[in-house]
């Protein structure tokens, strides 16, 4: 797989123009210009670099997770490095919006360094699109005038906190639309709920946790078709739990069951759940539940 280390090299192979400054480049058809079109088509690559990009689908459909998204207002997606990115000529998109590139150098030595590791919607990749309203679309419009023009002036000492100060302003503006689409995404994420549980009955009824363990949640999201850290957001967001805790919960009310029955020991119910080490499952259990599956047995066998 090609890796590209400079944005430079990362644009001459999108066949875009080469950048002004060696760390960041800023394209914007705010207005009555046009985007510069990239390269047709490309198999899976990596590069060092952030990318904001705001774009509106004129042909093709792009399916985000499990469902497909309407592109009408068009759609922010957030890219960071080394993620693998593939695209074909399927999907055509209009040549208005604006495109913003940046090494990860170029953020070394700011607040922004660490504050922009934070943001889950860079490791959304091509499961969550952020879509504005048109209200929302003009706010970010005039934000990223601010950094088109201060990235086409004469650049001097304070070109590069301006610019980053405006990025952190733009980065905090998507967090919150963000938290806005969550919210209006219920009906969704309740969904990706139901669709967790039931992977796991069916990893639980198949035998596989018995055979290959506990299941990674990265594994669930993978099945589900959504990155991990959005199936973790959107669960968090929508019931006060993250996957993980979903998870325990899963193997603790299975547990429960398995427990019941007095002819299997504490270790082998472990075993059976996945737990490769029985006194983490007691230890889980007692966390969960407040007593030690021992003292649970003892206390419904008698029910």
């Amino acid at each position: 797989m090609q890796h590209f280390k400079t944005l430079s090299a990362y644009l001459d192979y999108l066949e875009l123009p080469p950048p002004e400054h060696p760390m960041i480049s800023v394209f914007s058809a705010i207005g009555d210009g046009f985007l510069p079109c990239p390269k047709e088509s490309s198999p899976p690559i990596t590069n060092d670099c952030y990318t904001i990009s705001f774009k509106k689908i004129v042909k093709g459909d792009l399916n985000y997770g499990r469902t497909k998204y309407d592109f009408t207002n068009g759609a922010l997606f957030f890219i960071s490095p080394r993620q693998v990115l593939q695209w074909d000529s399927s999907v055509i998109f209009e040549r208005k919006g604006f495109s913003i590139n940046f090494h990860e150098d170029f953020l070394k030595g700011t607040e922004l360094a660490h504050q922009i590791k934070k943001y889950g919607f860079f490791s959304y990749t091509v499961n969550e699109a952020l879509h504005l309203s048109p209200k929302e679309e003009k706010l970010m419009e005039s934000i990223v005038e601010n950094i088109h023009m201060e990235y086409h002036n004469n650049q001097d000492e304070f070109s590069k906190e301006i610019i980053i100060s405006q990025l952190s302003t733009l980065l905090k503006y998507a967090n919150r639309f963000y938290e806005r689409q969550f919210v209006n995404r219920k009906e969704l994420s309740n969904d990706l709920l139901e669709q967790f549980n039931e992977q796991l009955e069916g990893y639980f009824k198949s035998g596989e946790l018995r055979e290959k363990g506990i299941p990674g949640i990265e594994q669930i999201a993978a099945s589900l078709s959504v990155s991990q850290r959005y199936l973790s957001d959107t669960l968090k967001k929508e019931t006060g739990k993250t996957s993980t805790e979903h998870l325990q919960f899963y193997l603790i009310d299975e547990a429960k069951n398995v427990l019941l029955n007095p002819n299997k020991t504490i270790a082998e119910v472990a075993y059976e759940l996945g737990f490769e080490y029985p006194a983490y499952f007691s230890r889980l259990f007692k966390k969960k539940e407040g007593i030690s599956p021992t003292a649970y047995r003892e206390k419904y066998s008698m029910n």
